[in-house]
């Protein structure tokens, strides 16, 4: 019997960083698979997502200049 999990914040922002590089091991996949609700990775994902887009967008403009 798998129990559902709450992850802690730093093992979410490491799983988001993992998937959004490619490089996650199978134990961490599993756990991430686990836990009681994706909300957490999804609010994480969004705005680690964003933070990528908008200092894209800096350098871009730093550069730029």
């Amino acid at each position: 019997m798998i129990l559902a999990t709450k992850p802690k914040l730093i093992q979410v922002i490491k799983a988001v960083l993992g998937a959004m590089v490619g490089v996650q091991s199978e134990r961490q996949r599993q756990q991430d698979f686990q836990a009681s609700s994706p909300l957490p990775y999804i609010i994480v994902g969004v705005v680690a997502t964003l933070l990528f887009v908008v200092t894209l967008i800096l350098v871009v403009n730093w550069v730029l200049a």
